[in-house]
């Protein structure tokens, strides 16, 4: 059931709009077998639709034996209780559909705290549409005081168990911050985008690793996933795969899912990755950019990578136009093995850019380390200077320090010419 404002932007995308919710639907395992829309010029307070339209929708339900409305619009507690009560049938709307899935797709440990959070988040205001008891007890020593209510007893629970995770929740992120003090320094690069355009495949083309879960399906992937990518030509990054986002995700799951998304917020590069072939791609970036905004790295740089080219119908035109709109925006399509070429060449620039060519004198004897720098870094070119291997050499700040900590002369070319005129 679609019930967009007249004349807002919702109500020019109605059709998309409830396509999408319907794709949802399927992956919550539920069957569409009706659907409905009302242009409301003012929601109704009561039912957000006027009250022709819930006989309409009531009479679809009875012809269809539909036992489930869904909404694409957010329902007030007392608009859902009340559509209920005229219904006589479960009201759901887009947010709290999405939190079901969530909890079905929910693998790790963490994960299945942060749905719930956001579950409860959610209940809180609506306990009251939840109870038909809501019957005064007896107060006295001990118990919940005079004249409290079941339901007012339910509310505390929750509150109490809502800050139970997060406190179970910030030694999640504690725990994170450990393991990221302690990875070895490399490019981090975050993919972000609407959810299904493509992010784990790409991330499974990137690193070769084929047991990466991938699925044609919204929300296919919860839990971030981070892999370290050979880039070619020496370069190497870390690439983390995030849950995706979409139209109207709800600020309890964003909420609680802010501490999965640190990976987003400590990243170096953040890759935009776009369905190309969607018609509403546009829409769906500007979705992203939305959300990564309320999550405070908006300014972070960023790269679109349109993705799926292989199913647009015009790639030329599509590649001229979305270039005048990004001209740093990449092509790219998992269904060939060159397909994510340019990412990777974007990848191996910005992974230079954080390793600057220093020179390393290295005595012509020591062939060991000769061959290490090899290893650690990309050698840019070599030449004998005097005693010495003149090698110039792109290494991390770290790594040039531990080798000036073993004794290997570290210096810049400047230094070097001067020495060598001297």
């Amino acid at each position: 059931m679609g019930a967009p404002r007249k004349g807002s932007e919702d109500a020019d995308h109605l059709t998309e709009h409830l396509d999408e919710l319907a794709r949802l639907t399927d992956t919550a395992g539920a069957v569409v077998v009706g659907r409905l829309s009302q242009q409301v010029a003012s929601p109704n307070p009561a039912t957000l639709i006027g009250e022709g339209k819930v006989e309409e929708l009531r009479a679809l339900m009875s012809e269809t034996r539909a036992t489930l409305v869904i909404f694409d619009e957010e329902l007030t507690p007392n608009q859902g209780a009340n559509l209920e009560k005229e219904l006589k049938s479960r009201v759901m709307d887009r947010a709290e559909l999405i939190l079901d899935i969530f909890s079905t797709r929910a693998r790790t440990h963490e994960a299945k705290l942060q749905v719930e959070l956001a579950q409860l988040a959610y209940l809180l205001p609506r306990l009251a549409r939840m109870w038909t008891h809501l019957s005064r007890i007896r107060g006295g020593i001990g118990l919940r005081g005079p004249g409290e209510t079941q339901l007012e007893t339910d509310r505390r629970m929750i509150r109490r168990k809502i800050q139970l995770l997060r406190d179970k929740l910030q030694e999640w992120e504690k725990h994170r911050e450990v393991l990221r003090a302690n990875r070895t320094p490399l490019l981090s690069v975050a993919l972000v985008g609407y959810t299904n355009a493509g992010k784990s495949s790409v991330l499974r083309m990137l690193s070769g690793e084929h047991d990466i879960f991938v699925e044609d399906r919204l929300f296919a992937t919860l839990d971030t996933l981070t892999r370290e990518v050979d880039l070619g030509e020496g370069c190497r990054a870390r690439v983390s795969d995030t849950v995706g986002f979409i139209r109207k995700l709800p600020h309890h799951l964003v909420a609680s899912f802010r501490a999965t998304l640190e990976e987003v917020r400590g990243a170096d590069l953040l890759l935009h990755v776009v369905d190309a072939s969607h018609p509403g791609w546009e829409e769906q970036m500007r979705v992203v950019d939305e959300v990564l905004a309320e999550l405070g790295v908006g300014e972070l740089p960023l790269v679109p990578v349109f993705n799926k080219m292989d199913q647009v119908a015009d790639p030329s035109a599509f590649a001229a136009r979305a270039r005048a709109l990004y001209p740093d925006a990449l092509l790219a399509t998992t269904q060939r093995l060159d397909g994510l070429e340019s990412v990777k060449a974007e990848l191996r620039q910005r992974e230079r850019e954080l390793r600057p060519p220093v020179v390393v004198l290295v005595p012509l004897a020591d062939g060991a380390r000769l061959a290490s720098l090899y290893r650690l870094g990309e050698v840019v070119d070599q030449s004998v200077t005097g005693e010495f291997h003149r090698v110039r050499v792109r290494l991390a700040p770290w790594q040039a320090e531990q080798l000036r900590r073993d004794g290997v002369e570290v210096v810049d070319e400047r230094r070097v010419e001067r020495r060598a005129a001297g």
